[in-house]
């Protein structure tokens, strides 16, 4: 149910709020282009400086849009239990697919820690889970024997891994199971990550460049990796540009030059530096995107 390009969405502001149309006409672009899910409401989404009300209107507005036609899966990551089961129950209220849930951040709880939290998590929503474990940012790191233990749970469905270290894919893959959903959270490991046993990959690029991961991953699923080299040969600057300065500053800098939306973001990530501003256009001119 899970595969493919599934772009981790950007929240599009304008004069300080969100914009709504334009997420309304972001979300139409990316099914059209191809994009076999959407993720509003992570961290390439803003949600750290989202209110509340905020938070739950663009998944709301996201699954309204999508209305079916790709899954939705909703970003409900805390490092309180309580407020992300209350994300939980907006999302399966709203109709929601499934929910994406960080690892907690800043508390730093053990792994027992861990399965507790999303234990709970699974008793108070019917959801499908993917736990997003990226210790970069959330200090701490789901373990390959916790990951087994929670994957039996029956709405623990897979994870976005985004350690950077590639060998967990087969670790992964030997402690949780061969059905187990394993997308990478980095575009640029997402070709090595794939032959290792990953279906697909909850990307920031596929917000710039929708069709070119969509096509990227259907090469992948289908077996053609010399077809999905070349674009990744062709995508991969603007993978490192994207990140020459704090997200998603740079990938809503490469929207605004597509006429996407707004280049606005939200303190305090501030918008990209102008070497930044130039890595990004010499990666769209290297895709063909301008």
């Amino acid at each position: 149910m899970f595969q493919g390009s599934i772009p981790a969405l950007v929240t599009p502001f304008r004069d300080g709020s969100v914009d709504f149309a334009a997420l309304a006409a972001f979300v139409e672009w990316q099914i059209a282009e191809g994009s076999s899910g959407l993720v509003p409401c992570g961290t390439t989404g803003e949600s750290p400086t989202l209110s509340i009300a905020e938070h739950y209107a663009v998944i709301t507005r996201t699954v309204e849009v999508a209305a079916g036609r790709v899954p939705v899966i909703a970003g409900c990551g805390s490092n309180d239990t309580a407020t992300a089961i209350a994300h939980m129950a907006h999302a399966e209220k709203v109709g929601a697919d499934a929910a994406l849930i960080v690892v907690p951040y800043y508390n730093k709880p053990s792994q027992a820690g861990l399965i507790a939290h999303f234990t709970a998590l699974t008793e108070a929503s019917r959801l499908p889970i993917i736990i997003y474990n990226i210790p970069g940012r959330s200090v701490a790191d789901m373990s390959t024997e916790t990951m087994a233990a929670l994957a039996k749970l029956p709405r623990i469905v897979g994870v976005k891994d985004a350690t950077g270290n590639l060998a967990r894919v087969s670790a992964q893959r030997a402690a949780c199971g061969a059905d187990f959903i394993q997308l990478s959270g980095n575009d640029d490991m997402a070709l090595g990550f794939n032959a290792m046993g990953g279906v697909g990959c909850i990307s920031v690029t596929a917000n710039v460049a929708p069709k070119l991961c969509a096509q990227f991953q259907a090469a992948m699923l289908g077996g053609d990796f010399r077809t999905a080299l070349a674009i990744n040969d062709r995508l991969y600057p603007l993978h490192a540009a994207l990140f020459s300065d704090a997200s998603p500053g740079p990938t809503k800098y490469a929207l605004a030059r597509l006429g996407k939306m707004a280049a606005d973001v939200r303190l305090p990530i501030c918008g990209p530096s102008a070497a930044s501003k130039a890595a990004v256009d010499a990666g769209l001119a290297h895709a063909g995107l301008i």
